[in-house]
Parts: structure tokens; C-alpha cells; sequence
């Protein structure tokens, strides 16, 4: 859901005045990009590696209703209890009813950006139990109370010293802000969960149809740890989540961890296929896994954006977003951000209008279709939404705007634009009035300076090439 607080240009004009968050953003977005650019274009590998995910996802998303099924047989066949969840409300349901017939009290939670979509761990909360994150960076953020403002670095926007202060809080010690010791800290404190948790929650990254396995990628073993010792496993699939195959896994374990971290492989790979068995000396008792839809099968109907359900979460649009890189994840208010929230948000949550001016938080500049490894044209789709928009619910004034402008630059009065727009750049009393005759350019121009005006139009330039071009001949 939406944060209820403001709307993007009221959330977005707070985190551009934020020295600090801007700051932290912008380091951790480079140090991706950078991480990533070994794996970038042209490369023939990385073309290679890119063309073979784009056909796993394309065939993922196309057969759809007939994956799920078979992942659906094959898991219970090995043991798995496969739910299916419409919305968030049944989602959390069916993860309480599970918990409470198993007696469940302290639960820990490996990261996972669909638990954040259903709101899993105010539902779990509210009922009494006890939930504790164990990735770092959402540990963080829970105990700030706040929500990822990154897919897969959740606590981009704190710095250590702000994570001293939290783990101070939490443990009423006084700490170092050194990183390692931190880290130290954490790893102390959430070994104390896993060994007292009932039961463990995890996302999947992906669910493969021909074994009814799943796979998780992680980088801090508490995936491996939140997925075996307790004996109750609760598994949350996005049901667009799903690959034929073992190759087809293969394929995208070659490229979620370069388009996210620059890494070829992530530390822990893990494999899940069905419960512990009698021969195996770990693992859990019961494995559950709940198949979300909460408003997927309506955007797999749709032609426009059924592409979109090729994502998988790697992040790349982000780290390359300019908005991003200025704002930050929070401004965008709900679960996913960047590019790929300002087109699946608004998708997920169509009865939320608010959503919908997510699509304008983009300069399409295309980077994000560019990063994205699974090719999904992110770009483009922004246009549609805004189109989409704009038809649903016109903004009159805005509409004829344009079309005095297309009128006008069609003309050949429109000479006269250049030498208004060098006056509007070079006197501020004529920029003064400009902005008090045209209420949006006021708006505009708040957070942006006309550019200065150059000494010579570019209609003047070309005009003196033309005449350079006459003399020569």
C-alpha cells in the first residue's frame, strides 16, 4: 500500500533537501553501477547471457497458469503444501492459521520483497507473534520502524552512525560505529532468534515447475539458517516467481547476480525441494508455500504490461534511475521503487490513484530499459500509463497547453520563442513575469534555473552554416 503521507512531489521535495540521504543514495547507487559495469554492453557474454534470461522469462510469464500447476504436483509430490493467496489479507491468513496450528510463537524472517507487499509482519505482529528480520540491512529498517527504500539494499539511506544509534537502542549497549563490529554485533543478537524461532519465513526467488523446488539467493547465510533450523518453513512465491526448469534456473543464477551486486554468483545458492527427510539430519518438518497473486492476474491479462512480470528483482533500473539517485526509495511510497515501481505499483494497486503519478516520476531517459537484464521495456511502459492516465482522467489545462504549443511551433511566428526564452533567461524581471503568466512554469521552476542563454541561437548558427556552405560552392 501507499504511504498515506503526501503524494510523490510532497515526498520527493523533502528527500532533495536531505543532504544526507542524497549523499548515501549516491555512493551506493554508484558503487553498483560500477560493480556491474564488467558485465554491461556490448560484451557477446553478456549479450548471450541476457538474450537466454529474456527467453526463460518470456516463456515463464506466457505459461503462467500451466507452470504453476506442475510446480504445484511436483512440490506436494515431494512432501510441500502449495496455498494460493488473491490478495494480501488472504496471504497473511493463510500464514497465521499455518503458524498458529504448528503452536508458533517467535518467527524469523529471511528477506523478501512480496512479505513487504502484504504488510506480513504488521499482520503477524498484530496477532501476538513475535517476528524478528534477520537480513542486515532489514533488520535495520525494522528497527527503525521504517520500509526498504531499496529492492535489494533495504537500508540504503541510513549511514553507521545511524545504525549504532539503532543497535544502541535495541540492545541498551553502548557500541562502535566501526562497520565490522556492527556487523559483529548483529550476527550475536540474531543467532539468538534463529535458535529460538518456531518457525522460518523466506521469499523465493524462484520456483522451478519440472522439481517443485525453490531457490533462494543470498549473501548472508541467514537464508540458510532462517530456512533449516526452525521446523516450520513458510515460503512466499510472487506467483510470476516460476521457471520451467533446472537449465532455465541456471540461466537466471548467471545473470540476478551480476544486473544486482556484480557478483557471477551470490555467497549462498540454495536449492529447496520439499521437507527434511528421514535420512536428512536438517531441514524442517513442514514446508509450506503460499502463491501470491494480490493483483498479478490482472496485469497478466493486460498485453500493455504483461511484460513486466519478467522482473526479477535485481534492481539494475534502480542504480541506473536519475530520479532515483535524487529522491531516494521512501518518496516513492509503496513497496517496489524506481522505474520498476513507478510502472508495477500503479499495475497492483489500480483502485489507488494516488499510484498513478508515479508514471511522471520518470525522465525517460531509458537507462532502466537499457540495465534491465530480462529486457522489459520499462520506458515505454511509463508512456502508456501516463497516457492511460491522461485519458481516464484529463487534465484539461495541461492538454490545451499542449496544444497551443504544438500550434504555435508550427507557426512561423514560433521565431519569436528563442528571443523570449534568452530574455526570460537573462533578466529576471522578465523571468519574474514569465512565471506569474504561466502558473506551471512557476511550479517548474522551483526546484530548476533556466539555463543561461547562449550568445548565439542555434537558428542563428545554422543559418550562418548555410551561408558558409553557399559561399564555399
Amino acid at each position: 500500500m501507499l504511504s498515506p503521507e503526501g503524494n510523490f512531489a510532497e515526498r520527493s521535495s523533502g528527500a532533495v533537501t536531505d543532504d544526507k540521504l542524497r549523499k548515501a543514495v549516491r555512493k551506493t547507487v554508484d558503487r553498483l553501477r560500477d560493480l556491474r559495469r564488467a558485465d554491461e554492453l556490448p560484451d557477446p557474454k553478456t549479450l548471450e547471457r541476457r538474450a537466454k534470461a529474456q527467453a526463460v522469462r518470456e516463456h515463464s510469464v506466457a505459461e503462467l497458469p500451466q507452470l504453476l500447476a506442475q510446480f504445484t504436483e511436483n512440490c506436494e509430490r515431494r512432501g510441500g503444501h502449495v496455498h494460493r493467496a488473491t490478495d494480501a489479507h488472504e496471504a497473511c491468513s493463510i500464514a497465521l492459521s499455518i503458524l498458529r496450528s504448528h503452536g508458533a510463537q517467535r518467527v524469523v524472517k529471511s528477506k523478501s520483497m512480496v512479505t513487504e507487499e502484504i504488510g506480513l509482519n504488521e499482520a503477524l505482529e498484530h496477532a501476538g507473534l513475535e517476528v524478528t528480520e534477520t537480513d542486515l540491512g532489514e533488520w535495520i529498517i525494522q528497527l527503525a520502524g521504517e520500509k526498504p527504500s531499496h529492492i535489494i539494499l533495504p537500508a540504503i539511506h541510513k549511514t553507521r552512525h545511524d545504525v549504532q544509534a539503532l543497535f544502541e537502542a535495541e540492545s541498551g549497549m553502548t557500541l562502535s560505529s566501526d562497520t565490522a563490529r556492527l556487523c559483529a554485533h548483529a550476527r550475536v543478537r540474531l543467532r539468538e532468534k534463529f535458535l529460538q524461532a518456531d518457525a522460518g519465513v523466506s521469499g523465493v526467488n524462484f520456483a522451478v515447475a519440472a522439481t517443485g523446488s525453490i531457490a533462494l539467493f543470498t549473501n548472508e547465510g541467514n537464508g540458510r539458517l532462517v530456512t533449516t533450523l526452525p521446523r516450520v518453513h513458510i515460503a512466499f512465491l510472487g506467483m510470476e516467481r516460476i521457471v520451467l526448469d533446472l537449465d532455465s534456473l541456471a540461466a537466471m543464477a548467471e545473470v540476478l547476480p551480476r544486473s544486482a551486486t556484480g557478483q557471477k554468483l551470490t555467497s549462498y545458492f540454495s536449492i529447496i525441494t520439499g521437507p527434511r527427510r528421514a535420512d536428512e539430519v536438517d531441514g524442517p518438518d513442514h514446508l509450506h508455500v503460499i502463491v501470491v497473486d494480490n493483483g498479478r492476474s490482472a496485469v497478466w491479462k493486460d498485453p500493455e504490461f504483461r511484460d513486466v512480470l519478467r522482473c526479477i528483482r535485481c534492481a539494475a533500473c534502480l542504480n541506473v534511475c536519475p530520479v532515483y539517485a535524487q529522491v531516494g526509495g521512501h518518496s516513492y511510497g509503496g513497496t517496489y521503487p524506481g522505474p520498476i515501481g513507478a510502472v508495477l505499483t500503479p499495475l497492483l494497486r489500480p483502485e489507488e490513484r494516488s499510484a498513478n503519478e508515479l508514471a511522471e516520476a520518470s525522465t525517460l531517459c531509458a537507462a532502466c530499459t537499457e540495465a534491465c537484464p530480462v529486457g522489459i521495456p520499462l520506458h515505454e511502459m511509463l508512456v502508456r500509463l501516463r497516457a492511460r492516465e491522461q485519458k481516464e482522467h484529463p487534465r484539461r489545462l495541461e492538454r490545451l497547453a499542449l496544444r497551443v504549443a504544438f500550434r504555435l511551433l508550427r507557426s512561423p511566428r514560433a521565431a519569436v520563442i528563442p528571443r523570449v526564452l534568452r530574455l526570460a533567461a537573462s533578466g529576471t524581471g522578465t523571468a519574474l513575469l514569465l512565471k506569474k503568466l504561466v502558473p506551471p512554469l512557476e511550479r517548474w521552476q522551483r526546484a530548476r534555473s533556466l539555463p543561461p542563454a547562449p550568445a548565439r541561437t542555434f537558428r542563428a548558427l545554422w543559418q550562418e552554416l548555410e551561408m558558409e556552405e553557399h559561399h564555399a560552392h
